[in-house]
């Protein structure tokens, strides 16, 4: 055995620069975190969490469907947004006062919107607040991943919350299951991320939109 066997092992120059740049990164959400939990909420912006299958939509797309949903319930409704947190923040940016919004989300760094946080996890659809039962005028909902049984137990939870209207965004490989469990239609409009993803994502509704049938 060498000298140099007894030596610490060393990470080449690549690896001490991603893992460097990892913990920048980390430094930053952390910062964010504090920020947003000592009052600067439009400061608050989390990385993606891919283990939690997340990808945030791109800001057109977060406009196009906060537009589509306070046109639907006015200055007064009830949103529900479920596993969608970007769209909740854009809804918290631009709606009115009197507009109320939820996010209903797995992510427990999300908590920092206080009561307007509600912890979700789709494989208990329905622990959720019993006054809530088809109390949302809207609920936009964006199931974590691609299969049956997560859109299962989510479209549970959107007919506990929902009064009538809902929008889906979700990979196209589950429009048959979408209009199976919920009976909704493709739009043409497509939601889009800000980290590209390869699979094709579409939106559905149950319900007339002349915004979300325009590309």
């Amino acid at each position: 055995m060498s000298d140099s066997d007894d030596d610490p092992p060393q990470l080449s120059a690549a690896a001490m620069a991603a893992l460097q740049e990892f913990y920048t990164e980390q430094a930053d959400e952390d910062r964010k975190l504090k920020e947003a939990q000592t009052g600067k909420l439009e400061d608050f912006t989390p990385q993606e969490n891919w283990q939690l299958s997340q990808f945030w939509y791109d800001e057109a797309t977060a406009t196009r469907l906060a537009d589509e949903a306070l046109r639907v319930v006015g200055s007064t409704g009830r949103i529900a947004c479920v596993s969608s947190p970007t769209l909740y923040r854009k809804l918290r940016d631009v709606k009115p006062d009197n507009c109320t919004v939820k996010c209903l989300e797995f992510d427990d760094r999300f908590q920092v919107y206080g009561e307007d946080f509600q912890f979700y996890d789709y494989r208990e659809p329905l622990k959720l607040p019993a006054d809530w039962k088809n109390s949302f005028d809207i609920v936009v909902v964006d199931p974590p991943f691609l299969n049956e049984e997560c859109l299962c137990k989510t479209a549970i939870t959107v007919r506990f919350l929902a009064k009538d209207k809902i929008i889906l965004c979700t990979g196209a490989v589950m429009e048959e299951v979408v209009k199976k469990l919920l009976n909704l239609k493709v739009c043409v409009f497509q939601p889009r991320h800000s980290n590209a993803l390869q699979n094709e994502f579409r939106c559905f509704t149950n319900y007339d939109s002349e915004l979300l049938d325009k590309s």
